[in-house]
């Protein structure tokens, strides 16, 4: 049997959650719907009521009803249908979610679905979809249908919009469910023959990640790469706080520049925290920590005009950072590694950390990197995270090959002590 949840207020999206239901039916597979509207009546009954989904989270709809605050329903609402659809995984009756909605339903669904694993088909019809979706999709892998009109019945627009995420997420279900019974198929990541290791990249440190990948590829692993863009090094974060990886190849360090310097590509403060805290083997680098990235030209802030500026692409500019900036860099990265419970080594490129950066190159500057590796070795000094410098550039093979061995080396050794 293969169930699509869907999750929504049947108050006032009732009408619409019905005829979902109806075509879904019709494709072929099963359906659980989850009600989480508060103030209204439904109007279509719900397999999941609203008020159980209030009781997931710890609460009752009465006290939601009578407090008559919108905004600490609503999340109140969202735990709830975080933890029902997580019970619904757990029973082996969900294969794939469903909703539609506005900026609230948006929400409480979205939230939902980013505590399911990694694989788990999701699909949000939303009329929030054409703009900023980071707050609803974060670094879960939830597909965004713009509705092109709001979702307020079912009509000559909004009918072919919603049938083809019908027989979208159908289709999803069935083939999530056809794998999750093939003992020959992983279902989830992690699952394969092969050891996942993680590794972040870059543009300007793609030639060193991909002699590291290939190393890795030889050894028996299997690479998963992350664009530094933000997104992705959430997304490796995340991945390696829930254990997947067998061992972190951090190269690319980008993200902290532009979290230290108001860049647009930052991953949080959080970026470089998780495989520490985790105890999974890491080497890292220090890859295009001499620059930070900001939008379009004509978008670059007054404060930073006067840098040394180059055009990246029509969408990114970049700035090199200052040697005050990279010493900040390297306390930061140092009191991070520093944190770490598991093994910890950092390779350290002597002639440069990005394309921009080798000599000869416009973000060539020997004093800013020597800010950065001396604060580095200071704050390191006295820790069990051991440093290695090569007398090379980040994007040399022979450094990524290096890299990739030492990690090799270091799984290898948590394997054999465990």
């Amino acid at each position: 049997m293969t169930n699509v949840v869907l999750v929504g207020t049947l108050d006032t999206k009732g009408v619409e959650y019905g005829w979902l239901r109806e075509r879904l039916l019709r494709a072929g597979v099963e359906v659980v719907l989850v009600d989480t509207g508060i103030m209204g009546e439904p109007r279509v009954p719900a397999d999941v009521p609203r008020e159980a989904v209030a009781r997931a989270a710890g609460a009752e709809l009465s006290e939601l009803r009578t407090a008559a605050d919108r905004g600490a329903a609503v999340t109140t609402m969202a735990r709830g249908a975080e933890a029902t659809l997580l019970r619904l995984h757990a029973e082996g009756r969900l294969h794939a979610v469903l909703a539609i909605g506005g900026s609230g339903g948006t929400s409480i669904a979205t939230r939902a679905m980013r505590a399911l694993p990694l694989g788990v088909p999701k699909l949000m019809v939303s009329s929030m979809a054409s703009g900023d979706v980071s707050p609803y999709v974060g670094s879960a892998d939830i597909t965004m249908m713009y509705s092109v009109v709001d979702i307020a019945g079912i009509n000559s627009i909004s009918a072919p919009v919603l049938a083809n995420a019908v027989e979208a997420v159908a289709g999803m279900a069935k083939a999530f469910a056809r794998a999750s019974l093939d003992m020959h198929r992983p279902a989830r990541l992690g699952a394969g023959s092969r050891p996942l290791v993680a590794a972040s990249m870059a543009g300007v440190t793609t030639d060193g990640v991909d002699a590291a990948r290939e190393r890795l590829t030889e050894l028996g692993y299997e690479v998963l790469v992350f664009h530094v863009s933000g997104t992705g090094g959430r997304t490796l974060e995340t991945l390696a706080g829930q254990g997947v990886f067998a061992g972190v190849l951090d190269l690319t360090l980008s993200e902290l520049a532009d979290d230290l310097c108001g860049g647009i590509l930052t991953a949080g403060p959080d970026r470089l925290s998780a495989a520490g805290r985790t105890g999974i083997p890491q080497v890292v680098s220090l890859g295009a920590l001499d620059m930070v990235k900001f939008g379009p030209l004509e978008t670059l802030p007054e404060r930073v005009r006067y840098r040394r500026v180059r055009v990246h692409n029509p969408s990114i500019t970049v700035i090199r950072t200052t040697e005050s900036e990279c010493a900040e860099l390297g306390r930061r990265v140092a009191a991070k590694l520093r944190a770490a419970t598991g093994p910890t080594e950092i390779c350290v490129p002597l002639r440069g950390l990005s394309t921009l950066g080798a000599p000869g190159g416009p973000y060539h500057d020997p004093d800013a990197d020597r800010a950065l590796f001396s604060a580095l070795r200071d704050g390191l000094r006295g820790s069990a995270a051991r440093l290695h410098d090569y007398d090379t550039h980040i994007n040399d093979p022979a450094f990524g090959r290096a890299a990739a061995d030492r990690l090799h080396a270091m799984i290898g050794a948590v394997s054999a002590a465990a």
